[in-house]
């Protein structure tokens, strides 16, 4: 896309695992001694990561199978968000250069839209120095329905002032995307996250090889003071 789709944009929304924190390691630990309290068999950590994006149940439930029954999976799942909370810090790191160009991109209106339960985001957020950076920390619970679905999104665009052309949604997979399209904004891919992401059936309109390339492309996006 050219740079002028994006000189509108004063808002934006991140996604927060494969986004702007390495979290791949310790929710993989996580689904992993679940599984082993469920005594259920070890999956590869490819596959673990592949059902990351959409959410704690979702994940827990596809990691336990189709055919667990109902009363496992809310046991698997209390004790996942119980041990995860736990260990949500063991290995988990902004990715290179977020801080830094969080820092830098003080004009724009910053919020976060992630699937992850509201409480425990809003914990690693704030344990990693990165809270200060948003105006607005929204889970997969802190809505009636999760990303794709637009709802979110839109909510924070009231809260924040913004119409859809003027918002860029930030992620690494197929839901970030998909949510963006659903919600009428524009989308950005991260090439460095872990989630899902077929480019041909959801093309992004700006894609990051680094994080620091969002100032980049936002700032020669901005039009000039000699632009009237």
């Amino acid at each position: 896309m050219t740079t002028e789709n994006l000189s509108r944009v004063h808002t934006l929304i991140f996604d927060l695992d494969g986004t702007l924190i390495d979290s791949q390691l310790d929710l993989i630990l996580s689904v992993k001694a679940m599984l082993g309290e469920m005594g259920r068999p070890a999956l590869p950590d490819e596959v673990i990561s592949g059902y990351i994006g959409h959410g704690a149940p979702r994940l827990v439930s596809r990691a336990l199978g189709e055919n667990a029954s109902a009363e496992e999976l809310g046991r698997a799942l209390e004790f996942f968000l119980a041990y995860y909370e736990e260990h949500k810090l063991d290995n988990t790191r902004p990715y290179p250069g977020v801080v830094a160009t969080l820092g830098m991109l003080h004009p724009f209106a910053k919020a976060v839209l992630t699937n992850k339960p509201e409480r425990i985001s809003v914990r690693i957020l704030d344990a990693l120095g990165l809270s200060k950076y948003f105006r607005a920390v929204y889970g997969g619970n802190s809505f009636p329905t999760k990303k794709p679905d637009p709802y979110g999104t839109r909510q924070i665009l009231r809260e924040l002032n913004a119409a859809p052309g003027e918002v860029l949604f930030i992620g690494d997979s197929d839901v970030d995307v998909q949510t963006a399209r659903n919600a009428g904004t524009l989308a950005a891919i991260v090439n460095y996250g872990f989630g899902v992401y077929d480019r041909s059936s959801n093309p992004a309109d700006v894609a990051l090889d680094e994080f620091q390339d969002l100032l980049a492309i936002l700032l020669k996006a901005r039009p000039s003071p000699s632009r009237k």
